[in-house]
C-alpha cells in the first residue's frame, strides 16, 4: 500500500514551507502579544520558534476555556491508593491554580525562579504545574519516591527557589514516605532552597523544619480568594526542566520552552490523539515522566479535555479499574505504556468485557517498543484501534505516528508509523553518514534540523553537552540523533530495532537487542524478554536473554527448563540464524524495571559483568534484580 496523498502532502507542507505550516498551526493558542518570526534558526542547531510572540501556558490550559466551558470537568483525580475520587471544574481548577500561585508568590518565588515538585500523582501537583507556569517560574518535576542522592543532584542543577513536595505517595496499598529522602536530600546538595512547601496526606509523619516549611493547607486558606494574573512570558521562555531517566554523573535536564510547547501539543491534540473539547482524556502515566507532563497536564488541558490524573495500579482493586473509569467518565481517548497492556494480559480477559468502552475512539501506547503479539492482543481484547507512536522525553510529543485525523492510515503492528509532520525524519548510515533510502535497510533514525516546535530548547544550563549529545554523532552533518536504530518500509512506515548504544557486537557481527527480543517473544510460552550484551573473551560480546514466562511451571525442573531453554534458542535460530543465539536463556520471574515500565538493560548487563549496576532509584521492584543475580551466580 502507497503512502496516501493526504497525509504525504500534509508532512511534506511541513518541510518545505515550515513556516506557513506552523504560522497555522500556532492558531490553535492564545497570544498576548503575535510573534515576529515562526523559527529563527539563525544559530543552528538551536532554535527559537514563535519569535517576539508572547503567551503563557496556564492561560491557554484554563483561563481561556472559563468562557465557554467554566463548568465542565477540567481535572479527574482519581487515587484507589487512597479511595479518593475528585473531579475539579475548569472554575475550579481556575481557583486552586490562583490560590497555588498566590502561595508561591508569597514564599518568594518569581518569574524565571525555578521550582522543584517532588510530589505524588495528586491534584496538587497540578495545581502547582499550573502554578508555576502562570507566574513565568520554571517548574523541575522529579519523580515522587526519588532517592535523596538522585534528588539532592537535581536540586544543585536546577537551584529551586522552593520545593513543594507531600508526606507521602503509595503504591500497592503500601505508604512511600517523601519527607525523609526529601529532608536528606536537602542535606546532601550544596544548594539550599528557601522554603519548602508540604501538602499533608496524613500517610506518614511530617517533621516540619522551622522556618523553612510551609504548611499547604494553612497557606491555602489564606490565600483562599487569590487572583493573581498570568504573567506574559517570550515564547522562548523556559516552561520546565525535565531530567531524562537513566543518566549518569551530572543529571540532563531537558530544557522546554513556553509557545513552541504549546503550540506542538494543540496540533498534536487534533491530528494525532483525535481529541476533541468537552471530551475526556486518560493518560495511565506519571507527571515524573515526559507523557505525564504533555499528556496529562498540559496536551488535554490546552485542547479544553477533562484529563484524569489517577494514583495506581492497572490491577487494584481488580484488572477493570481502568475501563470502569473509561465508562464512568466517556473516556474517548487513552494512552498507556506496553508494559501495562502486558500486566493485564495475565489477568482474568473478562474485566476486558465487563466494561462499556463505546466513547472510547483509540488506545495509544507508547514509551518502548509494542511487540506485535501484545498489540495484536489488547486489540482483540478491547476491540478499539491501538496506536502506536514514538518519541522522547527530548522531543516532548511524537516523532513517528499515525495521524488518522489527517487521513485515515492502517496500522502496522510492530510500527510506531510515519514520520510526524514538523520533523524531518531520516535513516543515516552509521559508517559513511550517508542517508539510506533503501526500503528495509536499518539505519540510525535521525531528524535534519531544526526540531519542530516543543521539543527541547537545550540541556540547561549546557548548551555545549545539548550540541555534543544530540548534534555531533552524525558525520559532517547537523543532524539531532535519537540514538535508536530503525528500518522504514516501502509504505514509509518506520520500526524501531532498539538503541544503538545497546548493540551486541559478537564476533564482528552487530545485532540489535530489540532483534532478539522479538524473535524471544514470539515463542508461545515468552510473556516478556530483556536481552544484553554480555563481554564474552572469544567472541567479544554475546547474547543474555532474561525472559518471564506465562506458565513457569513447564520450566518447574531444571531438566524442563533446559529443554525450554533449548527450544527458545531454536526459535531464534530458524528466525535470526545461529549468529544471533542467546548464550543463555534465564528464567525470572520479573524484569528489573524501572517506574514508568522501561527495562534496566544496562543495570542487568552490568550485574551480568559483575560491576556495579549504578544508580537504581527509579526501580519498580529492587528484587528483580535480585534474581538476576542469583541465577548469574550459579
Amino acid at each position: 500500500m502507497s503512502q496516501a496523498p493526504g497525509y504525504a502532502e500534509f508532512h511534506r507542507r511541513s518541510i518545505e514551507d515550515r513556516d506557513g505550516f506552523w504560522r497555522e498551526q500556532a492558531q490553535l493558542i492564545d497570544w498576548h502579544r503575535p510573534f515576529d518570526q515562526v523559527c529563527d534558526y539563525s544559530q543552528p542547531p538551536f532554535a527559537r520558534w514563535f519569535a517576539g510572540g508572547q503567551t503563557n501556558l496556564c492561560h491557554n490550559a484554563v483561563d481561556r476555556h472559563l468562557k465557554d466551558r467554566a463548568d465542565q470537568n477540567a481535572l479527574i483525580f482519581v487515587s484507589t491508593e487512597t479511595d479518593t475520587e475528585k473531579a475539579y471544574s475548569f472554575r475550579e481548577l481556575h481557583a486552586e491554580v490562583n490560590r497555588m500561585a498566590a502561595i508561591l508568590q508569597g514564599l518568594g518565588v518569581k518569574k524565571g525562579d525555578r521550582v522543584l515538585i517532588y510530589m505524588p500523582m495528586i491534584a496538587e501537583a497540578c495545581f502547582a504545574m499550573l502554578a508555576c507556569v502562570r507566574i513565568g517560574a520554571i517548574h523541575s518535576v522529579v519523580f515522587g519516591g526519588f532517592a535523596s542522592h538522585s534528588l539532592a543532584s537535581r536540586i544543585d542543577d536546577a537551584k529551586p527557589v522552593a520545593i513543594v513536595s507531600a508526606d507521602a505517595g503509595m503504591r500497592g496499598g503500601k505508604v512511600v514516605p517523601y519527607k525523609h529522602l526529601l529532608d536528606d536530600a536537602i542535606n546532601l546538595a550544596v544548594h539550599k532552597p528557601a522554603k519548602v512547601l508540604m501538602v499533608n496526606r496524613g500517610l506518614a509523619d511530617l517533621a516540619p523544619v522551622p522556618g523553612r516549611d510551609v504548611d499547604y493547607a494553612a497557606e491555602r486558606a489564606r490565600f483562599l480568594d487569590a487572583q493573581v494574573p498570568c504573567e506574559w512570558v517570550d515564547s522562548t521562555h523556559p516552561s520546565y526542566i525535565l531530567y531524562t531517566s537513566g543518566t549518569t554523573g551530572k543529571p540532563k535536564g531537558v530544557q522546554r520552552d513556553t509557545a513552541g510547547y504549546a503550540v506542538a501539543l494543540a496540533a498534536s491534540m487534533k491530528h494525532i490523539y483525535m481529541g476533541e473539547p468537552g471530551e475526556t482524556y486518560f493518560s495511565t502515566s506519571d507527571i515524573g515522566w515526559v507523557v505525564g507532563h504533555s499528556y496529562i497536564i498540559y496536551g488535554p488541558l490546552i485542547n479544553g479535555m477533562a484529563t484524569i490524573m489517577y494514583e495506581g495500579l492497572p490491577i487494584r482493586p481488580d484488572a477493570g479499574i481502568w475501563w470502569s473509569l473509561v465508562e464512568k467518565y466517556k473516556v474517548s481517548v487513552m494512552f498507556s505504556a506496553p508494559t501495562a497492556a502486558r500486566v493485564l494480559k495475565k489477568q482474568d480477559p473478562a474485566y476486558l468485557s465487563k466494561y462499556d468502552l463505546s466513547s472510547l475512539k483509540a488506545l495509544f501506547l507508547a514509551g518502548e517498543p509494542l511487540d506485535e503479539p501484545t498489540a495484536t492482543w489488547i486489540a482483540g481484547a478491547i476491540n478499539k484501534p491501538i496506536i502506536d507512536n514514538y518519541w522522547q522525553t527530548e522531543t516532548g510529543w511524537p516523532i513517528m505516528a499515525i495521524c488518522n485525523v489527517v487521513e485515515k492510515a492502517p496500522t502496522k503492528f510492530g510500527s510506531p508509523g510515519k514520520a510526524v509532520y514538523g520533523y524531518d525524519v531520516r535513516l543515516i548510515d552509521e559508517s559513511t553518514g550517508e542517508e539510506i533510502t533503501e526500503p528495509n535497510k536499518k539505519g540510525v533514525i535521525a531528524v535534519n534540523g531544526p526540531l519542530p516546535p516543543g521539543c527541547l530548547q537545550t540541556i540547561w544550563g549546557d548548551d555545549k553537552r545539548y550540541v555534543s549529545t544530540y548534534w555531533s554523532s552524525i558525520h559532517n552533518k547537523v543532524m539531532y540523533s535519537t540514538f535508536d536504530w530503525g528500518i522504514k518500509d516501502a509504505d514509509g512506515y518506520f520500526f524501531i530495532l532498539g538503541r544503538t548504544d545497546d548493540v551486541i557486537n559478537v564476533a564482528g557481527h552487530r545485532l540489535g537487542t530489540r532483534e532478539i527480543e522479538e524473535s524471544i517473544s514470539s515463542h508461545p510460552n515468552v510473556a516478556e524478554v530483556a536481552v544484553v550484551g554480555v563481554a564474552d573473551q572469544l567472541k567479544g560480546q554475546v547474547a543474555v536473554a532474561f525472559a518471564v514466562l506465562k506458565d513457569p511451571a513447564l520450566a518447574g525442573t531444571e531438566a524442563e527448563a533446559l529443554k525450554l531453554e533449548g527450544a527458545i534458542m531454536k526459535v531464534v535460530d530458524d528466525q535470526l540464524g545461529a549468529v544471533a543465539r542467546p548464550a543463555r536463556v534465564r528464567f525470572v520471574s520479573v524484569l528489573p524495571k524501572t517506574r514508568s515500565g522501561k527495562l534496566l538493560r544496562r543495570a542487568i548487563q552490568a550485574v551480568c559483568e559483575g560491576r556495579d549496576p549504578g544508580d537504581l532509584t527509579t526501580m519498580e521492584d529492587p528484587a528483580a534484580l535480585q534474581q538476576v543475580k542469583e541465577l548469574v551466580a550459579r
